[in-house]
């Protein structure tokens, strides 16, 4: 049985809920069957340069064909060419949007039942 990647439930500055998960999260990591609270100290990650590979490793480690990354509301966080680089040569199609309209292209996505992840940033 393959499983499928959650919805997003709710965003909204500094909050984010994922179907199935009753913990809240400020930004987070989701993937086919489950989410974590994405914390940037783990990867030493700041706005500038921004999401690196190694934040994106783990969504990436479950099997997605397709990644989505959040930078932000007001797209403050960086995505270096290099980060993308990365995802692509792991075969993995990225698309990298502000975080309310990556939100709706990954719950359209997980609702068509792609393998879909992604990283989302809920503030700046």
């Amino acid at each position: 049985m393959t499983m499928s990647s959650p919805n997003i439930s709710s965003l909204s500055w500094g909050h984010m809920t994922v179907k199935g998960c009753s913990a809240a999260y400020k930004d987070c990591k989701v993937w086919p069957g489950g989410s974590r609270s994405w914390d940037w100290r783990e990867t030493g990650t700041q706005h500038h340069p921004g999401v690196q590979p190694a934040d994106v490793q783990e969504v990436l480690d479950r099997g997605v064909k397709l990644l989505v990354i959040g930078r932000g509301m007001n797209m403050a966080l960086q995505v270096p060419a290099s980060t993308l680089d990365f995802v692509a040569q792991q075969g993995v199609d990225v698309r990298v949007l502000q975080t309310e309209q990556a939100v709706a292209e990954y719950n359209k996505l997980a609702g068509q039942g792609a393998k879909v992840g992604g990283v989302f940033h809920s503030t700046c």
